[in-house]
Formats: structure tokens, sequence, C-alpha cells
């Protein structure tokens, strides 16, 4: 927190403007001979493991490109983005923004910080770097509203993924991931039988797992198409769909460790590489955690989509975009390029875990899980995840992850149908 743009957004009463312009990093950013100078604040929550190392590697790339622009990394650690976006949201809201900042792709930005009109579209940017030919349109079509684009993808994870122990899959006598729920639902008791008590390992605090549980079961349920409608608030919360998904989970709970609500999603996935449960489904940077370990993909873990939605890609995607009154604006400009850039993306995925938006990155930097994802991702449907703010609204996420509380303890699937419904009418209409 102690950071110089986060400081920056908290000057007292009465500084002077040569301390004002200090603070925000409000330099000169292009000189007399068109090179860029100055200053350029990069705010996001990347401070551990291999998010920061893969944010060093762009800082990298720009550094050798503009070597006299001065990077501050404004980063603020902890509570996947929580603490970050409430900063942001202060600076934001009092005319103080950083220079660019990491926002999930979609109605994260899009009915926050553009309805507000506190950001610059960058659909010249994109235009100009020719980002159609790279970027899937069904990527582009999440970061643009109103015929304008927002902010440049700069990475995908995949949301809908399961991750399964590859020791108690041979226990069970299976190779391969199952295909679809019933297939899974039977794997789970073949588990149990074998003695583990909680196949399914779940680490829902906070409840924004569940709500992933939630949408993959949708999509499995009703497809690409159905899932598109029912959360941009043009299908019923009450549909057969919906309470499909919701009966499905239900099941699944009564395969999951009780002590799940204590536990994130990193610690759902110790317990499969311990071998206390088969399986957790979770967005692909759990591959990061088990690679962290040095666990082998296809060796110790299988990785693949989750039951029932191959063909389908949920996108859990990170953006930078170009807020209004940027201090230092060519340099953020710069940054944006360099974002959305072969160069930038190719160092940045491998260190996140993530992989590119763009389709022309080169697959043998990357792991066979990744390898096959990006395959899926060329050919996939892409659809955006809720529960990652791409979407829907912050305010219904939030609603759907209560519920989605409620349900694992209740398991009532009408009145959480209904509840959801609620939450529609008012926050997606």
């Amino acid at each position: 927190m102690q950071r110089t743009g986060v400081a920056a957004g908290s000057l007292l009463a009465g500084a002077s403007l040569l301390e004002f312009l200090e603070a925000c990093g409000t330099t000169t950013t292009t000189n007399t001979s068109g090179k860029l100078t100055g200053n350029l604040e990069i705010f996001s929550w990347w401070t551990a493991g291999g998010e920061a190392d893969g944010l060093n590697e762009m800082f990298k790339i720009y550094a050798q490109k503009y070597a006299d622009v001065k990077i501050k990394n404004a980063a603020v650690a902890g509570g996947a983005g929580t603490n970050a976006k409430a900063v942001l949201a202060t600076r934001m809201q009092g005319g103080k923004p950083p220079d660019s900042f990491q926002v999930h792709a979609g109605q994260e930005l899009i009915s926050t910080w553009v309805k507000a009109s506190k950001m610059e579209p960058i659909t010249n940017i994109w235009k100009d770097a020719g980002w159609d030919s790279v970027i899937p349109k069904d990527l582009k079509d999440i970061v643009s509203s109103n015929g304008d684009v927002w902010s440049v993808p700069v990475n995908v994870h995949r949301g809908n993924a399961i991750w399964a122990s590859t020791k108690v899959m041979s226990l069970a006598g299976l190779t391969e991931s199952p295909a679809t729920y019933s297939d899974f639902i039977k794997l789970l008791d073949k588990a149990k039988s074998l003695g583990i008590s909680a196949p399914l390992a779940l680490g829902s605090k906070g409840n924004w797992q569940i709500a992933m549980l939630f949408e993959n079961g949708v999509l499995a349920s009703g497809g690409p198409d159905y899932y598109k409608t029912l959360f941009s608030g043009k299908g019923s919360f009450t549909d057969s769909k919906v309470k499909e998904a919701l009966t499905t989970m239900k099941t699944l709970f009564d395969y999951v460790n009780n002590d799940h609500p204590t536990l994130d999603w990193d610690g759902a996935a110790q317990r499969v590489t311990a071998g206390t449960s088969l399986a957790t489904i979770m967005g692909d940077w759990a591959k990061g955690y088990f690679t962290s370990l040095n666990l082998s993909p296809g060796k110790d873990f299988i990785g693949a989509p989750s039951p029932g939605t191959k063909g389908n890609y949920v996108i859990v995607c990170d953006t930078f975009g170009l807020p209004k009154g940027a201090p230092d604006r060519d340099n953020a400009v710069a940054w944006i390029k360099v974002a959305g850039s072969q160069e930038g993306q190719a160092a940045f995925n491998p260190k996140k875990g993530s992989i590119p938006a763009r389709t022309d990155v080169a697959k043998s930097l990357f792991d066979p899980v990744a390898q096959s994802f990006m395959d899926d991702f060329k050919a996939a449907k892409l659809v955006p995840s809720s529960a990652h703010g791409s979407a829907t609204p912050e305010a219904f996420a939030t609603g759907l992850n209560d519920e989605m509380g409620q349900f694992v303890q209740k398991r009532d699937v009408n009145t959480t149908a209904n509840n959801l419904q609620k939450l529609a009418d008012q926050f997606l209409k």
C-alpha cells in the first residue's frame, strides 16, 4: 500500500502544484524529439508468484522500448483484487487515476468506469495495431460496448476446467477425465468405494468458487447461447435448464469435503495433491499451484474441460484500459500496445499460468495442458464468466455469491432459482 501511486490518491489539501504533479506522476511524456519520457504508473493486484513475475516481464519489454520512462508498479496485494479495487475506486472517484490498471474483461469495467465516463475508448489503438486478426471476435465483443473497445486482453484463463490426481484416477481404473456430469458422478462413487470420503475437493471461502460451479453447470445444461442469453438478463433463472444445473450441484455437494467454507481454491487443490480428493473444478490458475509444487501435467495431474462443457471456453480475462485524465497518457497508450503485443503476451503468460489472448503466440512456450487449451481457445465457443466480472455487473455477481453460499447449506433448488431471478430483475435488466 505504501507505493507512490497509492500515495498520490490521498494528497493533503493545500499541497503545492509541484507536489501534486510529482505524486501523480504527471510529467512531460514526449520531449521535443518525440521520445517518451516521464512516468508510467500501472495499478494491479499482481503481487505474488507467477503473476508478479509475468508483470515484471512486460515491464522489462516496456523499459527496453522506452528507457527514459520510469515505471511505477502500484500493485496492491490481497483478496483476489478486493483491496486493489477499493483503492482504485477511491482514486477514480477522486479524479486521480493511474495511467492504466488491471481489470477483468467486460462488465467489471464497462458497467462501472465506462458507464461513469471515466475511461477513454481504445478503438483506434486496437484498429491501428491490427488486433482483429489475432484476437477472437468473441473476446473482442466481451471488451466492447456501444461500438467501442474499452480494454485490451493480456491473457485468458479458463474457468471451466477440472483437475484430477492421476494416482487416484489410476486407482479407479481410469485415465481420462469424465465427459459428462453423469460420468463424473459415477467416478466420484467409485472413488468413495476406494475409501476416499470426499472425492470432490471444494474450497468455498467467499462463495465465488460455488458461483463458478453454477456457471459451469448452466453451460453444461444449456450450451453457450443459452448461457449468454441468461447472464445478459434476457433469459429466466427459473427455467428448467437452470434448475437442472442446480440439481446437479446439489448432488455434487454430497461428495465434497466438510471443511470447504474455511478453504479457498488452493486449499481444495492441496487436497488433490495429497490424494485425499480425486478432483477439483476450478480455473486453470490451479495448474500454476500444481506446477509450483514441481508436479507435472499428464504425469501427476490432468487438466481438461469441466464435465459437459467440451467445445466451450469460459473466459476469465485480465485487461488494461485507458482512464480519462491519465497523468501520462502517451506512456499509457504505449503500455496498452505492449500489453496487446505478441512479444508482451509471450513473455507474460507462461509466468502467469494463463494462455495468450492472441492466437499467434508460439505454443512451444507452454506446457502440454496449456497447449491443449490454446487449441481449444481457437476453436471453442467463448463465453464470459459471471463469477469473475465479465458477464454481469459486480452487484449481480456479489448477489450470486451470497445466494450460492445459502444454496450449499440449504440445497433448495426452487428457492435459489427464484432468488436468482430477483437478482436478475434488479441488476441485469
